[in-house]
């Protein structure tokens, strides 16, 4: 990905919007918590968004950053298993809904190597 300087608050802009969507709507996200978790959908949904909203404030800040990189490239891996419910889920839908659910999976990809050419970027700044 980029070495620009706005890459870091690109990403951190990406994370806080996909954070507050987890909160204005959340039923959307819902569906797509795997059953094998614990607990209710609802709570991972707004845990999802507050750690999505944590690691834009971190990204934001060149304190923070490289450790929030990181961590967003390890939560991109993490929410995957929802990805694929989700285009299992919508194996049924239109086609252009269930292009979109499957489009989802090999996006992770580039968001994770984005994470961590920014983490690899802000090593020696400190």
């Amino acid at each position: 990905m980029s070495r620009s300087p706005r890459s870091p608050l690109l990403l951190a802009g990406l994370l806080a919007t996909a954070g507050v969507a987890h909160f204005a709507t959340p039923r959307s996200f819902d569906a797509t918590i795997p059953r094998a978790l614990p607990g209710e959908p609802r709570t991972w949904t707004y845990a999802s968004g507050v750690l999505e909203l944590a690691l834009a404030a971190g990204l934001a800040l060149p304190k923070t950053r490289r450790t929030a990189a990181l961590a967003s490239a390890a939560f991109f891996v993490g929410v995957f298993p929802a990805n694929v419910k989700m285009a299992v889920d919508w194996r049924h839908r239109p086609a252009p809904q269930k292009a979109a659910a499957l489009g989802r999976l090999p996006l992770q990809i580039p968001l994770v190597l984005w994470a961590r050419s920014v983490a690899k970027n802000e090593e020696g700044r400190a």
